[in-house]
This record gives C-alpha cells, sequence and structure tokens, in this order.
C-alpha cells in the first residue's frame, strides 16, 4: 500500500509549507531504534500533561530511556499520549511519516503540520492537538522539559535529520559540499511545532550550502543534503 504525500519545499529563503494526506500503515510496526545516549528515566504516555515547553522553547532535556509511544499508531493527545515534545530518530529509508491534527476526521483540513523524515525528527504535541499519527517510524521517546544530563553536542552532522542547537550540534557556521542534484534543504527553526511560524530561515540549495545557525535557534533541519562540517 502506499501513501499520498505533498511536501512542498520553497526555493531560496522562501518560507516551506508541507501539507499531506493521511498516511496509511502497511504492517506491523518496525524494530524501534536504540535509546538516545544518556537516557534515565521512562516516559508515561498517559500521564497527564507535564511538559512545559509546547511552544519549542528550545528548553527541552535528554530524552527518556524507553520509548513513549510506538512508530506506527494513531494516538489521541491527553488520552493514550501526554502533550510535549517527542525525537525519533534512526529513520534510514525515509519512510516515516508523522501528522499532528485538530480531529480524527482524515480530511485534508484537519493537518496541522506533519513530514516526512530521513533520520531523526523531532516534534512538539501541544495540548490543543486531538490527534497524532505516525507510520513507518522508529519508536518516539519524549523529550522532558527540565534540563536533563549534559550532552556533548557535535561539530559535523549528518545531511538528513532535524538536530537541537547546543544538545545535538554546536552553535555557528556550517558548509556543506557536493549538492549537485538540488535536492538539498535546510531549515533554522525556533521550535518543533513545524509550522510556518516556526521556521526562522530555509533554502533549497544547489553545489554548496554555506548557514550560520544561532545560539538562539532551537532547532536546525537538514533533508538531502551532504554532510555538514563546523567552519566558524
Amino acid at each position: 500500500m502506499s501513501r499520498s504525500t505533498i511536501t512542498s519545499l520553497a526555493a531560496f529563503g522562501a518560507v516551506v509549507v508541507a501539507v499531506a494526506a493521511g498516511a496509511v500503515a502497511c504492517g506491523p510496526a518496525k524494530d524501534s531504534s536504540a535509546p538516545p545516549a544518556g537516557a534515565t528515566t521512562r516516559a508515561t504516555a498517559s500521564a497527564p500533561a507535564t511538559h512545559k515547553d509546547d511552544k519549542g522553547s528550545g528548553t527541552s532535556g535528554t530524552p527518556t530511556a524507553r520509548p513513549a509511544f510506538k512508530g506506527n499508531g494513531t494516538y489521541r493527545v491527553g488520552a493514550d499520549i501526554a502533550p510535549g515534545t517527542y525525537l525519533t530518530s534512526g529513520n534510514g529509508d525515509g519512510m516515516c511519516y508523522w501528522e499532528r491534527a485538530k480531529d480524527a476526521s482524515g480530511d485534508m483540513d484537519s493537518v496541522l503540520a506533519n513530514d516526512n523524515v530521513t533520520g531523526s525528527s523531532y516534534v512538539t504535541i501541544t495540548r490543543a492537538d486531538k490527534i497524532f499519527k505516525t507510520t513507518d517510524c522508529k519508536d518516539w521517546y519524549a523529550v522532558p522539559a527540565k534540563a536533563g544530563a549534559p550532552k556533548s553536542p557535535k561539530a559535523q552532522i549528518s545531511g538528513d535529520g532535524m538536530y537541537k542547537v547546543g544538545a545535538d550540534m554546536q552553535p555557528g557556521t556550517y558548509r556543506s559540499t557536493g549538492n549537485a542534484d538540488g535536492n538539498c534543504y535546510w531549515e533554522r527553526a525556533k521550535d518543533a511545532l513545524h509550522g510556518t511560524d516556526s521556521i526562522i530561515a530555509n533554502d533549497n540549495v544547489t553545489g554548496t550550502a554555506i548557514v550560520t545557525i544561532a545560539h538562539t535557534d532551537a532547532y536546525f533541519k537538514s533533508s538531502g543534503c551532504g554532510d555538514w562540517r563546523k567552519t566558524g
């Protein structure tokens, strides 16, 4: 079975808008990815909301050691899963799809935000959301609002994935080379809501890409690019 997904990447710094039709699960959930390093506690998916970063404030701590919920399923926010920020990683085949929705109608108008993921993705689910759908993704881990154990942010990252600035990667100026096919897309974001208002800046790139990520940025997202290396 296949999914119908329409994703529009705006060129040269324009705003990105992603809209997708409902994804369809075609089989059992995949094996979950290994827990993120430094994880210590277990998430309780049915617990009352305790996260304080519904607006993607960038204050999340270390992901929990055990998954909050599986990478295949449709979940009711506030009943099956708690509002908060979640992380999935290790999605190597590009088939991972997630969706925040305002109701369970399945209509296009019900979609608040969505994405197709290669690598990792952070998503903030708010108290106002009603449904969270995930298909062909690795398991999702809760990212607590309170700071967790300190991590060692990297100065080199893969060209596919979403990274938390100051935790997964260092702020600074990065360079990616060899992007010959024009499919390289990068995005600086102020939160993990994935709305158009979340975007600070973005670009589609052919050839060499250079971007400066500020220490005030919350996340950096990259798709189809070569590895990013910090140059300054």
